[in-house]
């Protein structure tokens, strides 16, 4: 099998490029909630990552551009849903603007140390206590402590973005 070089240069690839490579990344799809002066918010994210065990921590990559990002900044504490492929509606809501009223609408939820919105069937999900917050150009990367967990039912289904989809490995 050959490689073939879509570019040598040495400076930054277009944005088109880019996004062309990261289509051909695989990612879980996290619902990323928190709660905030009273308000439930969330978005999707593809851009969550284990950082270390000692502390359990993760990081999220939030668009500096999303409605809710400067409330997740400020609650200081948020919740990292990991989906399930049944999720697909849910996934929707939370993706599409249009649907921001249905949000939190459907699904069972619940909460666990912080407050944050937990969504009692996903794959899992993370109960966060943000440390620190790092300025990369278009994006906020969260640092984030893990102080709870809820692992419901079997490890089985994930969602998966895929080629600009979501998609199951089924």
């Amino acid at each position: 099998m050959s490689v073939t070089a879509i570019s040598s240069r040495q400076e930054s690839i277009s944005l088109d490029e880019f996004r062309h490579g990261m289509r051909r990344l695989t990612a879980g799809v996290s619902l990323v909630t928190t709660e905030f002066q009273g308000e439930k918010l969330g978005l999707i994210a593809t851009s969550v990552s284990s950082l270390a065990a000692e502390p359990p921590s993760l990081l999220v990559c939030v668009n500096r551009s999303a409605s809710s990002h400067d409330a997740f900044i400020k609650a200081g504490h948020f919740a990292v849903n990991v989906l399930r492929e049944q999720h697909d509606d849910l996934c929707a809501q939370f993706s599409q603007s249009s649907r921001r009223e249905e949000r939190f609408q459907n699904g069972a939820w619940q909460t666990l140390n912080t407050g944050a919105p937990v969504l009692a069937d996903a794959l899992v999900s993370f109960d966060c206590q943000l440390e620190k917050v790092v300025e990369w150009n278009t994006h906020s990367v969260l640092l984030a402590r893990i102080v709870g967990i809820a692992l419901p039912g079997e490890a089985s289904e994930p969602m998966i973005y895929f080629n600009s989809g979501f998609h199951s490995l089924g």
